[in-house]
């Protein structure tokens, strides 16, 4: 693909885990197991392909009403991956940032999610934005409660908020809007994942379970958004 007609930041909604290893006759653990291999392959893919930002919608703040079970499992297996993988992100020079809300999380991820954030934060080449205990809303309502204390603090005038100081004060202003939002395992929803950045984003869904999602799907998407054209509410 030209470069002019790459997406700068690509998301993926990462869906289909338990409903692969249940098809199998596996325990949903273990669609997870295979899901965070498919987000290590991808994460070569779109560095290969040139993508500057990838954002991974990995836990979000309505997977805590799934079993004890399966959210203990998720974060064992979230901090035992960051610690393992930190490796990876050095030999690829992928830098490492979080989004979502830190209340919650147990120690030990945020421990790891803070190291590994940490030690690739010199890093120049892709970076990799990892959604966890991430709600866009939860987002909104956690920048609203800081514009809200700045203006009480006399920091910042009501008539002074506008669209870019909301921006300003999300997880991460510093990454651009993404410009193609990628949801695998056939449903047709956003599910609460970067509202105020996706308002124009382009969609793109694939009936692939994620475990499953190649470098050629990611390929296939990418070329979809390349014969689009974006005019965000303009004319040609």
């Amino acid at each position: 693909m030209s470069t002019a007609n790459l997406p700068r930041h690509v998301a993926i909604i990462m869906d289909g885990n338990g409903r692969w290893a249940t098809a199998r006759g596996l325990p949903r653990t273990e669609g997870h197991r295979q899901g965070l291999q498919a987000a290590k392959r991808i994460v070569l893919a779109a560095r290969s392909a040139g993508i500057a930002f990838l954002s991974l919608y990995t836990f979000s703040t309505e997977n805590w009403k799934r079993t004890q079970e399966e959210v203990g499992f998720l974060m064992s297996l979230l901090t035992s991956h960051l610690s393992a993988e930190l490796d990876f992100y050095r030999q690829h020079r992928i830098k490492v940032i979080h989004s979502g809300d830190r209340e919650g999380l147990p120690s030990p991820v945020l421990r790891e999610i803070d190291s590994v954030c940490a030690e690739t934060a010199s890093h120049d080449g892709m970076v990799v934005n990892l959604a966890i205990n991430y709600g866009g809303r939860n987002e909104l309502v956690r920048a609203i409660r800081n514009i809200a204390r700045a203006s009480s603090q006399g920091l910042l005038s009501p008539e002074a908020i506008d669209e870019a100081v909301i921006s300003s004060f999300l997880d991460h202003p510093e990454v651009p809007d993404p410009d193609l939002i990628i949801r695998t395992g056939g449903d047709y929803r956003i599910s609460n994942f970067l509202l105020w950045e996706s308002a124009y984003s382009e969609l793109y869904f694939s009936t692939r379970l994620w475990p499953d999602f190649s470098a050629d799907d990611l390929e296939e998407a990418l070329r979809s958004y390349g014969g689009r054209e974006r005019r965000f509410g303009g004319v040609r």
